[in-house]
């Protein structure tokens, strides 16, 4: 559920290799007939865009590959510390970021937070109406018998997402949504103290995961898909990706 087909049997030893192919590509003294290539963003961010398009526009038809386009900078910073200090695990992302320095990263989520490029939908899986009923639940008013808060208190009436740092979520791909919330509930995915989202994500059923990806996945977009305003929802829940945004502003990005 976590890895797109063609990258099953590769090793995440190998999967490492690849993106660091991708960061070194170009540079000089590899070979004496290797372009010089420019220190540019655009060249830096090379191993992210190889998965996630040359403007984060996601790779929707991988079914996993997640849009980052749009999505607030702190949220995507924040990833990627996350990736670096180990509590989010993925081999290739763990790779990519792991030599790289807080204003690094935080040029690069602005780079993509900055970026308006067109939703491609991805592929909307056939389950029952019954299934896209009770996800539709879950997104909209959550579960109160079993203290699940909906999504939309936190991601936004519209799951565009909430400025500073919580991301929107529509239009993603119902692989990658249902895989990260079952990466929240066997501890492959953290994110700092108190994380709210494993509290929610293990109230949750599979059936429940099931349903919120494929309800997430079928519903259109809205005419603004941008991510409302700080401080337009009241979060049901403490979390610490809050309280890190409010007590640590973005480390100022160099050139």
């Amino acid at each position: 559920m976590n890895t797109p087909a063609r990258l099953r049997h590769v090793k995440p030893s190998g999967i490492a290799i690849l993106f660091a192919l991708a960061l070194c590509w170009g540079r000089p003294g590899h070979a004496a007939d290797h372009p010089v290539v420019p220190d540019s963003l655009q060249q830096r961010i090379a191993a992210c865009t190889t998965c996630h398009g040359e403007q984060g526009e996601g790779r929707a038809a991988s079914g996993y590959f997640p849009r980052l386009a749009g999505k607030p900078a702190a949220y995507l910073a924040r990833q990627l510390q996350d990736f670096q200090d180990g509590l989010r695990k993925y081999a290739p992302m763990e790779y990519t970021v792991r030599e790289l320095g807080p204003a690094y990263m935080h040029e690069i989520a602005e780079y993509f937070a900055a970026q308006r490029v067109p939703f491609a939908r991805s592929p909307v899986p056939r389950v029952p109406d019954t299934v896209l009923q009770r996800g539709a639940q879950l997104l909209d008013k959550g579960d109160p018998s079993r203290h699940i808060p909906a999504c939309a208190s936190c991601h936004g009436s519209q799951l565009t997402g909430v400025e500073p740092s919580i991301p929107g979520l529509v239009g993603l791909p119902y692989d990658y949504i249902s895989a990260q919330l079952g990466s929240w509930r066997t501890h492959t995915r953290a994110t700092v103290a108190p994380d709210c989202m494993a509290e929610v994500a293990n109230r949750l059923s599979e059936a429940d995961i099931s349903a919120v990806a494929a309800a997430l996945a079928s519903r259109q977009l809205p005419a603004d898909t941008r991510a409302q305003p700080a401080g337009s929802v009241t979060p049901p829940l403490r979390c610490g990706v809050l309280d890190a945004a409010e007590a640590s502003p973005p480390a100022a990005a160099t050139g």
